[in-house]
């Protein structure tokens, strides 16, 4: 099976997508396994309502997005860091914690790797779906990403706001995990708007050279 590109044209059936399926198997495990073992299951299902949507809408829109085998890749491995995230809440990730104590960090960054992650990892589907798509210019689909990336991220940051303060003020603290941070808000944004800048710099001048 060949593993296709954003500039691979050619897409294959979802019953024959045997990648597909095994990243599906594979995550799917991987969510139960953060239900049942973590301790707060208000913030579970908070952290998790958008990315239960999103993987709907991915499921149902196979043949219209048109997303290459490493944009799924790219998604997968997001969805793994967030779902792991949400286990513990980010401010309380274990792994956040051992990067702490062996860099001598102030603070559990998980939730910074996370949100760099958003960046570094979400930008290409979209170039990928604006190629096979729409057909737009390529520099169009280079560039635009990383403006939506940061107009996502933007937005992201409001609608956690509003859920916290008004759906589940119970839980706002553990939901945002500021850390105390008044410009956790602005960092966040600032670290995905990086990610989506480097993936999209990298991929460009890789496909240069490759060239």
């Amino acid at each position: 099976m060949k593993f296709t590109t954003a500039s691979t044209q050619s897409r294959v059936a979802f019953e024959q997508n045997t990648l597909l399926k095994g990243y599906i198997i594979i995550f799917f495990i991987c969510w139960v396994i953060t239900f049942i073992d973590t301790t707060d299951r208000a913030n579970w299902f908070t952290e998790n309502a958008l990315t239960a949507f999103v993987a709907l809408v991915l499921f149902a829109g196979y043949r219209r997005f048109k997303f290459s085998d490493l944009s799924y890749t790219l998604l997968f491995v997001y969805g793994l860091l967030h779902i792991y995230g949400a286990e513990y809440t980010y401010a309380e990730n274990p792994f956040g914690y051992w990067l702490k104590d062996m860099l001598h960090w102030e603070r559990n960054h998980y939730d910074r790797i996370v949100h760099f992650s958003f960046g570094f990892l979400l930008t290409y589907p979209m170039r990928d779906f604006f190629i096979n798509h729409f057909q737009w210019p390529n520099w169009v689909c280079w560039t635009l990403p990383v403006e939506i990336t940061l107009s996502f991220s933007a937005a992201y940051e409001l609608v956690e706001w509003v859920v916290a303060d008004i759906f589940f003020p119970s839980e706002g603290i553990a939901y945002l995990g500021t850390q105390g941070d008044v410009w956790d808000a602005q960092k966040d944004m600032g670290l995905a708007f990086s990610g989506a800048f480097a993936i999209m710099i990298s991929g460009y001048w890789l496909k240069r050279i490759l060239k």
